[in-house]
């Protein structure tokens, strides 16, 4: 009477694993919120904090940089660290996205979320 509906107990199997994977993404976010990394210019003069989510908390400038004839430099440095940090969190997130796929049995290099 039910042959056709032999494969139900599969789709529960994957409805099931899909809710195991949202419950562990939202852990995921919230986990990359708090891990902090920190990106630096200038040979450590300037550095941005931010979170692994890429953002940014924290940014801190050694004052023996200030000179009015090196504004420029100085915005240069300040945008490079900023952008060292951007790429630490981006790398961060990835690795921890990847321990996640591990985990749940699928390719590390898999894109999370779909």
């Amino acid at each position: 009477m039910l042959k056709g509906l032999g494969n139900l107990g599969d789709m529960a199997k994957m409805m099931k694993a899909a809710q195991e994977m949202q419950t562990r993404m939202t852990a995921l976010q919230e986990e990359l919120a708090r891990i902090t990394v920190t990106g630096e210019s200038g040979a450590g003069m300037v550095r941005a904090t931010a979170t692994a989510r890429g953002e940014l908390t924290a940014l801190s400038i050694d004052p023996s940089i200030f000179n009015a004839d090196d504004r420029e430099v100085v915005e240069d440095l300040v945008l490079a660290a900023i952008r060292d940090a951007q790429a630490k969190a981006a790398a961060r997130t990835q690795e921890e996205m990847g321990k996640l796929a591990a985990a749940m049995g699928l390719p590390a290099d898999m894109k999370l979320p779909f």
